[in-house]
């Protein structure tokens, strides 16, 4: 298998090749670092300072593709320089591959590169201080501390700033994708409470207007027919009064008006009267006592689109609707007559259904509706709980 050979950065590369000519206009000008004459100068000489320049200028090209092994390298070479006459341009890219080591490598390297040169940059005045007892010996830790300790503890400034940036801008992006989410949970949130206003308001009078409009086309009683017309006369209007009020409230956006009251439990005997008017045998037995405004219009809507359901689905027969509070529990039951119904009926989409089982949910409470037997016969029978309790305390807080 081939080995895939790292690609230097194109700014890796301006360094090496800027480091190289700039070491060898040094060289050329015989401006070494040292004279022959030290003693640990063991290669003396011109030519010999050119092998940790070039060494020195390769590992350039890895300060970022592969900054440990350059760091590794560049140390060897450094080591090299040092018994040589030296070259300023070879010492100043070592503190290069010492930073972009910091900058650029694992995290681990990161932090223990500052260490390890801290430890040799005192060793290395300390030491020599210790067996020569000359006050020049401290040169070599402050020589040590300058090429190898600062550029790396200025690498890991360097990284420590990224790295909280890019925390910052991290974070910055989530809060933002939170605050979309959020907005768009609301936004769904309001068409799916629009939706169930809209046709919880209106569907009900729309249907006593189909069922009407299709007896009256259906008869030629004219006393039935103008009885019709009268009912399809109310229920449009009322129906069109629910409208523009629904319209209103989201047309205005200024908040100077009031909101239009929420209909209440106390509101039943008419929302009974009226579906007695459009045909409906309907008896009321409602013991629930105080409730609060959610739950009373949760469960105003329940019985209205009950009701509505019964007009357009149900047999004859009565229609009985009950509610009861009990251990902090508001219970409704509607039953209508299960079976073919001799009049008009008008369609539905099921949304009625959907729009109930959401509003129990959404005060954690239980809604059932399906055919069940009785000893009058087979009814369709709506059940639906809503805990009182909970939402009294936190409306009052």
């Amino acid at each position: 298998m081939a080995v895939r050979l790292l690609r230097p950065r194109r700014f890796d590369l301006y360094v090496a090749l800027g480091g190289l000519l700039g070491g060898l206009l040094l060289w050329g000008l015989g401006l070494a670092t040292r004279p022959h004459t030290e003693v640990y100068v063991l290669l003396p000489g011109r030519w010999p300072v050119l092998l940790p320049l070039l060494v020195m200028s390769g590992c350039e090209l890895l300060r970022r593709t592969a900054p440990r092994t350059g760091l590794s390298i560049g140390t060897a070479a450094i080591v090299l320089d040092v018994i040589t006459q030296g070259n300023l341009v070879t010492i100043l890219m070592y503190t290069d591959l010492m930073y972009a080591a910091v900058l650029y490598g694992p995290p681990a390297s990161a932090h223990r590169i500052p260490r390890i040169t801290g430890l040799l940059t005192v060793a290395g005045a300390v030491v020599p201080f210790a067996v020569w007892r000359e006050p020049e010996a401290l040169l070599i830790g402050v020589v040590t501390g300058l090429v190898a300790f600062g550029p790396a503890s200025t690498g890991l400034i360097v990284r420590n700033h990224r790295e909280a940036a890019d925390a910052a801008r991290l974070r910055a992006e989530q809060t933002a994708l939170l605050a979309e989410m959020d907005r768009t949970q609301a936004v769904t949130a309001e068409r799916a409470r629009m939706a169930r206003e809209l046709h919880d308001m209106v569907a009900n009078h729309l249907s006593a207007i189909a069922i009407h409009s299709t007896a009256a086309l259906s008869l030629e009683d004219p006393k039935t027919s103008q009885d019709a017309l009268v009912v399809i006369r109310e229920n449009s209007v009322a129906g069109l009064a629910e409208m523009r009020r629904l319209i209103g409230i989201l047309r205005d956006d200024s908040g100077d008006t009031e909101p239009v009251a929420a209909p209440t439990l106390d509101g039943l005997g008419a929302l009974v009267d009226n579906a007695r008017t459009n045909g409906l045998d309907v008896i009321l037995e409602a013991e629930q006592g105080k409730v609060p405004a959610p739950v009373e219009l949760a469960a105003y809507r329940i019985v209205q689109e009950s009701l509505t359901n019964a007009l357009k689905h149900a047999g004859p027969g009565r229609v009985a609707v009950s509610l009861g509070s009990r251990d902090g529990v508001l219970t409704l039951r509607i039953t209508s007559p299960y079976g073919d119904r001799d009049g008009p009926s008008a369609p539905g989409s099921g949304a009625g259904l959907v729009g109930m089982r959401e509003r129990a949910a959404l005060l954690d409470g239980t809604f059932e509706a399906g055919p069940e037997d009785s000893p009058e016969g087979k009814i369709w029978a709506v059940r639906a709980t809503l805990p009182v309790h909970d939402t009294v305390e936190g409306d009052t807080a």
